[in-house]
């Protein structure tokens, strides 16, 4: 029974205990509403299902970089213009976007923009590694979700296809009722042969000196 905000008493035992400890008030954890979402949160969700896992890995490497190697500046700092970081962040939509939530921010030097964190900013495993772990996981499911819908739109079947499956079908019958051609008919159908007994075997027409 309920003794108090968020405290409830076990039957019989006498003792309370804090529902909140026991399973998140009842949420499986991993399965976040929309609008519980932080904003890191909502910003990885946010990137190309196409290419997110590739963009969430090398993302993950530079944020645990980071958090393993806080002061290392060379860790710090992310040319946009280094062909991997192209092709998984640069290039792909709302991946910048990611980064910036996380807190690093876009400097242009000379001729090539980079990603750079503030010495004031830390990056920490359970914010921000968790919350790209999360991400993974929600893009697994969603990639599996669209797996099926492929499947789903290969197997409905499309009006002329059928159609034309049908009158194939029902022209295999035709044939079949009509008969199959065997050799027993097209030798009945032509004659002759060596079970026909001919006027000769009966000496029909011989003479009587042949």
């Amino acid at each position: 029974r309920l003794c108090g905000p968020g405290r409830v008493e076990l039957a019989g035992s006498g003792e309370s205990s804090n529902f909140f400890t026991m399973g998140y008030a009842g949420y499986a954890p991993g399965n976040k509403v929309a609008d519980k979402l932080t904003p890191l949160e909502q910003a990885l969700r946010a990137l190309p299902l196409a290419q997110a896992m590739e963009t969430l890995e090398l993302i993950d490497k530079l944020t645990r970089n980071v958090v393993r190697n806080p002061t290392e500046e060379k860790f710090r700092r992310v040319k946009l213009s280094n062909p991997k970081i192209a092709a998984a962040i640069t290039d792909v939509p709302f991946a910048v976007d990611v980064m910036k939530e996380m807190g690093w921010v876009e400097e242009n030097n000379g001729d090539s923009a980079e990603l750079a964190l503030p010495a004031g900013v830390k990056l920490l495993h359970e914010k921000e590694v968790i919350a790209i772990i999360d991400a993974k996981d929600h893009f697994k499911k969603e990639a599996e979700v669209q797996k099926r819908r492929e499947v789903m739109a290969r197997k409905e079947v499309d009006p002329e296809k059928e159609a034309l499956r049908k009158q194939l079908e029902a022209d295999r019958k035709e044939k079949d009722a009509e008969g199959p051609v065997t050799k027993s008919s097209v030798a009945k159908h032509l004659g002759g042969g060596a079970n026909i007994m001919t006027a000769g075997d009966l000496g029909i027409g011989k003479g009587s000196g042949g």
